[in-house]
């Protein structure tokens, strides 16, 4: 009986702390929707103004190897020139 009333309290408890981490996590969610429309207002192109934050949370060799594979996935739709064909161009 009495391991039944402490797993009940420990079950209330974390329930608990999760709600209450839910609704931080909302109220900071609204805070960051509040910046990204006051950027908005001061003329900033919020979709960019994403990318560029999800850039700054990826260390330099991950970028790099994005960039890389994205230019390849661009380049086999002729989304880029090809460097080749680039190149005989100029000459």
């Amino acid at each position: 009986m009495v391991d039944a009333m402490v797993a009940r309290e420990q079950l209330k408890s974390v329930v608990e702390r999760i709600e209450r981490l839910e609704e931080e996590k909302k109220a900071i969610a609204d805070d960051i929707r509040d910046i990204y429309a006051e950027a908005k207002a001061n003329g900033f192109d919020t979709k960019v103004l994403r990318q560029v934050v999800s850039l700054r949370k990826k260390d330099l060799a991950e970028r790099q190897e994005q960039d890389a594979i994205r230019d390849l996935y661009l380049q086999a739709l002729g989304m880029l020139p090809d460097f080749e064909e680039a190149s005989n161009a100029a000459e």
